[in-house]
């Protein structure tokens, strides 16, 4: 049968909720997506901590919290720990965004759900891919070929395409087919009949305006509020479609020669825009072409402050200005208080790019009419000072003791255990741990600290005399003198570097920027107030879709061109999942599936294909012919079995003669050219190639059948003269003949 292929939604199915779906195919199980919302809530993540120890491979396909936030939670404290596979810049990009949500979250709260340390576990062993690269899974995962492809949406957004035993899974979901200004429009549309289509509903209601009327209405309703005195905030997130807002702003503000201040606060912003420089070989053709020839990088902002905290905003006070501040959630970050602090002005205008994540303030504030007042609470870390402080200190000098004890009992037990002897030895006298060292310059004569030895102690039977304190020295020498490990001295160096740069670096192979840095590693002891606060919503609030997803008229177009087999529709409100289910069922012969969260539907191909083997004697009388990159023949032979497998063996019997069989694929104005370099006298007449003065060659048959040439015939018409044995012949000579 054909290969085996199930699909379970373990989040965003029938809804907006994170990207996260189980795939398995011939019992090698895919996760694709692992995303999770700004709330942060574990519960969401139950239909994943079921399946999380089992997974084979991570497929990420934009670098969103809503396409890989839970990653570093489920790695830590689900049991996932399969490869995780991403093109460059979601790699990149994801680390930084989710170092800015972590960040973020722990300015108002104790978070402990994971630390910049998982997060950099977590992408520690991320296999990074290129466009079109297919790469090939071994030993569970034999046979399946993985390649990312061109989404749009994202700088480094993926289509993934899974293949196995010739049959395509394509994994589309939040692509664009429309080209931006610093992004190519998704490959969706070259793939053909694939077996199955795994895509989004998310916008099968929507459909866009003119972008360039877009664009022109986002700036001129900016342009309005700065004009009246006013200030603008846009939420936004930390890496995605926040860099084509970005060149807007900087084309525009160049063309109208504007001197509003505009402002990009992130917690990661410098590193951001840093790392989006490097990346313009997954940018559109005239980004990559115009560096080519003038060495302008689009990301060179001139009309963007990048700022990493709100000082510099909060020195200008009332100004006009705009501020793209992130999470787009409004729930946490530099939005969430930007927010409080330009609400209670009418002048001002919070202008939305996305569609706000449910439950979120953002959400909130989207509905019509927006409420005219929310109550929001307002956290801020604070550093520990007086009591608090030394409380703090003491505490942590306490658990320090316990560890060192708790090392030191083990290093006892480990030694006990490897001596092995059959004498009794007493346990040691514990003493504390500030007591048990004396300082190198204390009358010894051997650097660093020394154990104290007491009463009580027992030396084991295989001891000689007791000579306190010795150490032996086990170098080695040589003429020169002691042998050096380099080694040990590039050790320390790494040492020393992660001091400087723990939980920052890990997952990069260059450091953020100083300020991000000293940013991300604050260790003063600190603590979170809160308190509620009541938010009157006097500004002006908006939303103008900048998503950069393919609209509902779009979406139905590429399905009907791609034309799977099958196609599983997830990823969208209830009513949006139905309109483009019912859509595609009525228009087409295709099998939908819309699956709820946790039914896993079987997708298997309904192709009557087995798998067989060749026997030796008969593959040794086969004669193939090379057509490309392949080689063909033709196979007369019986069916058995073979150790359980099905299994092509040598006929039995000679085997009647078969009708000669032409491969391959003619175009007549190539056969024109063919024709004419021969001689003859050839020239296009009412679609038909008329060759010479009685002969003529014409194509019939239905054309039309995606992902194959239909059933064509090319006809020769005229009279058995020389020229048709002639013109036929040299025809024949353009196929493989078997």
């Amino acid at each position: 049968m054909g290969t085996s292929v199930q699909v379970t939604p373990l989040s965003g199915a029938y809804g907006e909720g994170p990207l996260c779906y189980l795939l398995a195919v011939d019992g090698f199980r895919f996760l694709l997506d692992c995303g999770w919302t700004d709330l942060c809530d574990p519960s969401h993540l139950q239909p994943l901590a079921r399946v999380a120890p089992t997974i084979d491979a991570v497929l990420l396909s934009h670098a969103d919290i809503m396409h890989l936030g839970a990653l570093p939670y489920a790695m830590k404290h689900l049991g996932l720990s399969a490869p995780v596979y991403a093109t460059e810049p979601v790699f990149r990009l994801g680390i930084l965004t989710l170092y800015d949500y972590y960040r973020s979250k722990w300015q108002v709260s104790d978070f402990d759900l994971f630390t910049l340390d998982d997060i950099d576990a977590a992408f520690q062993n991320v296999v990074r891919l290129k466009y079109s690269q297919n790469h090939i899974l071994n030993d569970k995962g034999e046979g399946i070929v993985i390649a990312p492809h061109v989404a749009g949406h994202d700088l480094g957004g993926t289509v993934w395409k899974i293949t196995k035993d010739g049959e395509d899974v394509v994994y589309a979901v939040d692509f664009n087919h429309r080209k931006e200004r610093h992004l190519n429009g998704t490959v969706l549309g070259s793939f053909v009949r694939p077996a199955v289509l795994i895509t989004d509903a998310y916008n099968a209601l929507n459909n866009h305006v003119y972008k360039r009327q877009q664009d022109q209405d986002f700036i001129d309703a900016l342009v309005k509020v700065l004009a009246g005195g006013g200030s603008v905030l846009l939420p936004v997130d930390t890496a995605g479609r926040v860099l084509e807002i970005l060149l807007i702003l900087e084309q525009y503000w160049a063309q109208r020669h504007l001197i509003y201040p505009i402002y990009f606060l992130t917690n990661v912003s410098t590193s951001t825009v840093d790392y989006v420089k490097s990346f313009l070989e997954w940018m559109n053709d005239s980004i990559s072409k115009s560096f080519e020839h003038t060495r302008d990088n689009a990301f060179l902002l001139k009309n963007v402050t990048l700022i990493i905290n709100k000082d510099e905003i909060e020195k200008l006070g009332d100004a006009p200005k705009v501020v793209l501040a992130s999470m787009a959630s409004l729930e946490v970050g530099f939005s969430h208080d930007i927010f409080v602090d330009m609400a209670n002005e009418a002048k001002n205008l919070v202008l939305f790019t996305e569609k706000g994540q449910f439950g979120t303030l953002a959400r909130m504030l989207q509905v019509d009419p927006p409420p005219k007042a929310v109550k929001v609470t307002m956290s801020k870390r604070i550093p520990l000072v007086g009591d608090e402080l030394k409380a703090y200190e003491e505490e942590q000098e306490r658990i320090k003791k316990e560890e060192a004890l708790k090392v030191s009992l083990n290093k006892e037990e480990e030694r006990k255990a490897s001596l092995g002897s059959n004498a009794k030895v007493s346990d040691p006298m514990v003493i504390d741990a500030s007591t048990s060292r004396k300082p190198s310059n204390a009358g010894s004569q051997f650097g660093g600290n020394v154990d104290i030895l007491i009463d009580g102690f027992v030396p084991p039977s295989t001891s000689v005399a007791p000579m306190f304190p010795f150490f032996e020295n086990t170098s080695e020498w040589d003429d020169f003198g002691e042998v050096i490990n380099p080694e040990d001295y590039v050790m320390k160096q790494e040492e020393m570097d992660n001091i400087l740069m723990a939980g920052a670096g890990d997952g990069m192979d260059s450091k953020l920027d100083e300020g991000s840095a000293r940013l991300l590693l604050d260790s003063t002891p600190s603590k979170v107030i809160s308190n509620e606060k009541t938010v009157q919503v006097k500004c002006s609030l908006a939303y103008m879709d900048f998503e950069g997803r393919s609209d509902g008229r779009s979406v139905k177009s590429v399905i009907a061109h791609v034309a799977p087999l099958k196609l599983v529709l997830v990823h969208g409100s209830a009513e949006a999942t139905e309109h483009l289910k019912m859509h595609c069922s009525k228009n087409s012969d295709l099998h939908v599936y819309a699956p709820q969260i946790e039914e896993t539907i079987d997708v298997t191909s309904d192709l009557c294909a087995y798998k067989v083997q060749l026997s030796e004697k008969l593959m040794s009388n086969v004669l193939s012919k090379k057509l490309g990159e392949h080689e063909i023949a033709w196979v007369d032979a019986e069916l058995g079995k073979a150790d359980d497998k099905l299994t092509l063996l040598a006929p039995s019997s000679t085997p009647a003669a078969h009708k000669s069989v032409l491969v391959g694929d003619l175009k007549l104005a190539d056969f024109k050219q063919f024709l004419a370099n021969k001689g003859l006298q050839v020239e296009f007449a009412g679609g038909a190639l008329r060759c010479g003065e009685y002969i003529t060659l014409r194509k019939i048959g239905d054309a039309s059948q995606k992902g194959s040439t239909g059933c064509q015939q090319i006809v020769i018409e005229g009279p058995l003269c020389e020229d048709y044995y002639k013109i036929r012949e040299l025809l024949y000579s353009q196929f493989y003949l078997l």
